[in-house]
């Protein structure tokens, strides 16, 4: 299952570097993008900018809610994820309104990525 971490980061202390730990343990294919230069875990190189990438299930979010307008276009014309999870301090009510009247049919889930892995049900 492919899935997009955006807000990676190279700080090994951010809640995002650890999703990336977890979700490749756990045998997910994952793209880490960022601002940020450098490598995450699991030595994958941070992308930067707003990349095409297909075929993406999950989209999971570790950015605030103040800079995700910027990606809105992205997420809802270019990735299309089948889902996304809105981590803690990512609630964004605006967005949320956006992709369920949207006709993109993408599930929205308002959790933790890394207590989902831990719990089983990513």
């Amino acid at each position: 299952m492919k899935t997009i971490v955006l807000g990676a980061s190279p700080n090994p202390e951010r809640y995002a570097y650890e999703a990336v730990t977890r979700l490749v343990a756990k045998g997910h294919e994952v793209i880490p993008i960022g601002i940020r230069h450098g490598k995450t875990a699991a030595d994958l190189d941070i992308l930067n900018g707003m990349p095409l990438i297909e075929n993406v299930h999950t989209l999971t979010l570790y950015i605030s809610p103040d800079v995700q307008h910027e990606y809105y276009d992205y997420i809802l014309n270019v990735i299309k994820p089948k889902r996304i999870i809105f981590n803690p301090g990512t609630e964004n009510a605006e967005f949320i309104k956006m992709i369920k009247g949207s006709n993109l049919n993408i599930e929205v889930e308002i959790a933790c990525t890394l207590v989902m892995l831990n719990l089983g049900v990513y």
